[in-house]
Order: structure tokens, then sequence, then C-alpha cells
């Protein structure tokens, strides 16, 4: 069993009340790669320059994630500055340099088709389209976007919707994106452009997920350790979708909504993990115990008894 991610790889420089970490592991597809890796077997489509480290390619196979999709091209891989407020709920960026992203179009090794889930990581549209029209999952297709892509690239980004199974965004894209200030409205509207499923993030509240079963919410892991919320995201969607990508596994059958409920559950858990360090440093030494303990965690704080 497989998941394919398509995004971004980059080399972030990050600031925060807690410290500062420089020209650190980044970029959509590492956070949600590093995520998945502890659920089902992960393929990266993405980029780099010439200047990527070998130290990072090998954190990538210590976590068994296939690499043979990531071109290295001539030039600079992506690259991200900034600086958190107190609250770590919003950055500034202080610099971003594009580099080979800027036209990154996709390369699909023939040992990456047919994955049984395929995840667009947050980059552009155009791009996204194009790999939905080279790559055919066995079971779902899921996307998630930001608030740029909203604002610069909406007709592209309504394509691309259209031919998803799943969005995953956070409160404030679901908003911008729908024009709705209600949250249950904002997923009924994106819903009604063609997902069966929206799970839209709330940062330190949570996540709900709205389906035909109607909505399920689950609370965030109580956070006492915060260092770094870069890439708490992406870090979701690898939770989720690795969960049911194991639980497709399990049951050699289409997920059902436990699953999916369990999924959300696990998204939770691996951004509760990401956020205790910089870059995926503390995804880099989990193991099941941890995960699944954090998970009864979860459970627990909903508990009436």
């Amino acid at each position: 069993m497989s998941v394919t991610v398509v995004g971004s790889t980059a080399i972030d420089t990050i600031q925060t009340p807690f410290g500062k970490a420089s020209s650190v592991l980044g970029g959509s597809a590492t956070y949600f790669a590093m995520a998945a890796s502890y659920f089902c077997s992960v393929r990266i489509v993405s980029v780099v320059g010439q200047d990527f480290p070998d130290d990072y390619f090998q954190v990538f196979h210590d976590h068994n994630i296939q690499t043979e999709g990531i071109s290295v091209t001539e030039g600079k891989t992506f690259t991200w500055t900034g600086r958190y407020n107190d609250a770590l709920d919003s950055a500034t960026t202080l610099d971003v340099a594009v580099n080979v992203l800027e036209n990154f179009e996709p390369r699909i090794p023939a040992s990456y088709q047919g994955p049984d889930i395929l995840f667009l990581a947050n980059i552009n549209p155009g791009v996204q389209l194009q790999v939905v029209k080279k790559i055919h999952p066995k079971y779902l297709i899921a996307m998630d976007t930001m608030n740029i892509w909203i604002e610069t690239k909406r007709e592209a980004l309504l394509e691309v919707i259209r031919h998803v199974d799943i969005i995953i965004l956070n409160d404030a894209e679901a908003r911008l994106l729908t024009g709705q200030a209600v949250l249950p409205k904002a997923a009924r509207v994106i819903a009604s452009w063609g997902p069966k499923r929206v799970i839209i993030k709330k940062g330190e509240h949570g996540a709900f997920m709205s389906s035909e079963n109607g909505f399920f919410v689950i609370p965030a892991f109580i956070q006492e350790k915060l260092v770094d919320t870069t890439g708490a995201g992406d870090s979701f969607a690898g939770g989720f979708l690795g969960s049911l990508c194991q639980s497709i596994l399990d049951k050699k059958n289409t997920p059902d909504e436990k699953n999916y409920r369990e999924a959300v559950i696990y998204g939770n858990v691996m951004a509760s993990f990401t956020v205790e360090d910089f870059s995926v440093e503390k995804l880099r030494g989990l193991d099941q115990d941890d995960i699944y303990t954090r998970r009864k965690n979860i459970l627990n704080q909903t508990s009436v008894i």
C-alpha cells in the first residue's frame, strides 16, 4: 500500500520566540511524507536544486520514503525565511526564493504509477492539475491549498477541487475560498463543488470533517511544548492519509466512516509532534507507542468518564 505526495521540498530558516533554525529541511511534501511514513509506504514527487544536501535525502531514506520522483535540477532549492509572532499562529515572510520550484514540471517515475492514495500538497494549482492527469490512484485523491492560490489562481484551483475526493484546508482558507464566515456552511459550499469530504483544521482548537454522514469534530492535543508550527498542517495531512492507507491495507477494502474518523485523530497526533521542535526533528525519532499513546490522550480529553 502506498501514498504518493506531490509538493515542495525546501530549505527553511525559521525564527520563533523559542529560538532560530537556519537552513533546515522543509516543504509541504517533506512534512507530509515524514508523518505518513509511520503508517504506510510513501513516494515523493518534487524538485530540488543542486545545493540540496545529501544529508536531507538521507532523512527520507531513513524513513523508507521513496525519492525517485524528486528531480535534481540546475539551480537552487526553494527557500523560505520566516519569523513567527509570540503566539506562533502567524508568520511574517522575511525572504522567499522560489528558485527551481518556479518551473516545476512533475516527473512521475514508472514505479510511482498506481498508488493507492494521491495527495496534492500545497503547490500551484496548475501543477496539481498536471498531476491529476498523470496519476490515477486506486482509492482516492486529496489536496491542500493556501491563501495565495485562492487569491491569484482561483479558477485553476476550483478545477482541481472538482477532481478530488477530499480537501484539507485551515479555517482562514475555508472562509477566504467560500466567502462564508461560518465554517460548517463553508464546508457545505466546498462539498457542493465535488469533494466527498471537507476537512477544516483549526490549529490549537482541533479539526472537523464534513461529509454526507454529517460532522465529526475532534480537539487538538493539549500542547505543553510549542517551538515551531511550520509544517503542522502538512503533518496533519500526512497522519490523516497515512492512517487511511494503513486501514486499506488492514481491511483490503475502501475505508469506512470509522477509518476516516480515526484518520482525523491521527492527523492531529502527527501535527502535535511536529510543533514541538524545528523542521522535522520531532518526526524523526518516533515509535508506534509514542503515536498510539498520544491518540489515547486526545480521546481521553473528550471522555466524560
